[in-house]
């Protein structure tokens, strides 16, 4: 592993060539260091990174975009950690369509879709310091030149799904500049993050086949995502009812 440091558009990145994952090597930096609000740490590999759950989120080396951003010190509360994951994801969604990406999606809970296939996730651990303060670790992969997905039929990339070739770091600074712009004024940004993340929500308001608990299927539509992160879906009989995470799948 090899390391350099720089700073551009004031935010200080760290560049490594491989490591097992951005969220667990910026979590401990921060653990022996004071860093600075929107640190980035970003690899070329990432031998181990996670997704939610403890999944494995599996990149083709040196072709796709994984990253980590820090946010803490102060910024945020208790109330605000799923507003974070849609800030996050409202902020990939945004910088995506500049580039001329097509049908892009925010999939629940932290999916990034284009062109009906995943080409992005986004992974947040949270601790809550001693003096009540949160801070969050947000980790970010997004497939940007990957054209090979075998045996993984709901991926893809930028360039696969919509024939885009993108500059990696130029899409990291994009994304976390849009993202500190909304995260230093949230109190004000909420209202308009919660909205612009229900109208780019996939599958909303369409008939959807999910699958619960002991591989219980059922027809339902996709009507919101609460405060507490949880998926509202509309049965059959006419109930909203809200899911966490894991206690549904959606079949598509």
């Amino acid at each position: 592993m090899s390391q350099s440091t720089f700073n551009i558009f004031l935010m200080d990145i760290i560049k490594l060539n491989a490591i097992p994952s951005t969220n667990d090597y910026l979590k401990e930096l921060a653990v022996t260091n004071t860093l600075n609000d929107f640190t980035i740490v970003v690899a070329e590999v990432q031998t181990k990174g996670k997704g939610q759950m403890g999944a494995v989120w599996q990149v083709e080396a040196s072709t796709n975009l994984t990253f980590s951003v820090l946010v803490g010190y102060g910024l945020l509360s208790i109330d605000d950690i799923f507003t974070v994951n849609v800030s996050i994801a409202n902020a990939i969604h945004k910088v995506l369509l500049s580039f001329g990406l097509k049908d892009v999606f925010v999939k629940w809970p932290n999916d990034i879709m284009s062109c009906n296939k995943k080409i992005g996730g986004i992974l947040i651990e949270n601790s809550l310091k001693s003096n009540g303060e949160i801070q969050s670790i947000i980790g970010v992969g997004i497939n940007v030149n990957q054209t090979n997905f075998d045996g993984l039929p709901q991926a893809s990339s930028i360039l696969k799904a919509n024939g885009i070739i993108v500059d990696k770091q130029d899409l990291m600074i994009k994304i976390v500049k849009v993202f500190k712009d909304v995260i230093l004024n949230l109190d004000s940004n909420k209202k308009q993050e919660w909205d612009y993340y229900h109208q780019n929500l996939f599958k909303k308001n369409s008939p959807v086949t999910f699958e619960i608990k002991e591989g219980l299927k059922f027809t339902g539509m996709i009507k919101d995502v609460n405060q507490l992160g949880q998926l509202g879906v509309l049965n059959e009989a006419g109930e909203l009812i809200y899911f966490n995470l894991k206690e549904i799948k959606m079949l598509y």
